[in-house]
């Protein structure tokens, strides 16, 4: 496959995902919650989580909010990949996608799907579009939080 015809399938995961996010809503219950904002662009998004009874275990994720194409495919394809994954491993999957998106390493084979945001790191003002969404989940796997807590997490500082 050419460089520009794995371009284009990117392109059209990315507006697959923007146009129909099959993660879009609220978990029931909620076990976690989390509001991210880019003041940049104006995406925001609410991120909820449903976990297995110890809280070790995500179930379920969910998302609603507004965005750029590249924020809401970002949510949506996170999204899909943390169903059944634990805590921990959700954790290392923030780092490593914050690093694919600085032109680090990118997922293996079995997460795969979310390399389709790797040419996101080609724009760096798009960059904090992709990331906001992992930025709001590590903030709501780090909080104790099961009611919405007040504020949002903004990924303004961020580094690109």
């Amino acid at each position: 496959m050419t460089l520009g015809n794995l371009r284009d399938l990117y392109q059209q995961v990315i507006l697959e995902h923007y146009k129909k996010p099959r993660h879009k809503g609220k978990t029931n219950p909620v076990h976690r919650y989390q509001k991210g904002h880019n003041p940049s662009c104006g995406d925001t998004i609410e991120l909820t989580l449903q976990l297995n009874g110890d809280g070790s275990l995500i179930e379920d994720v969910k998302f609603d909010g507004v965005g750029c194409a590249i924020a809401i495919a970002s949510a949506d394809l996170m999204a899909d990949a943390l169903q059944g994954k634990s805590v921990d491993e959700a954790l290392e999957m923030v780092q490593r996608f914050q690093n694919m998106m600085k032109g680090g390493a990118e997922f293996p084979k079995e997460q795969r799907k979310l390399n389709v945001m790797q040419g996101v790191s080609q724009f760096p003002v798009r960059i904090k579009c992709a990331n906001l969404t992992w930025h709001t989940l590590k903030a709501a796997l780090e909080s104790s939080q099961v009611a919405k807590p007040q504020g949002f997490v903004s990924n303004e500082k961020e580094d690109t």
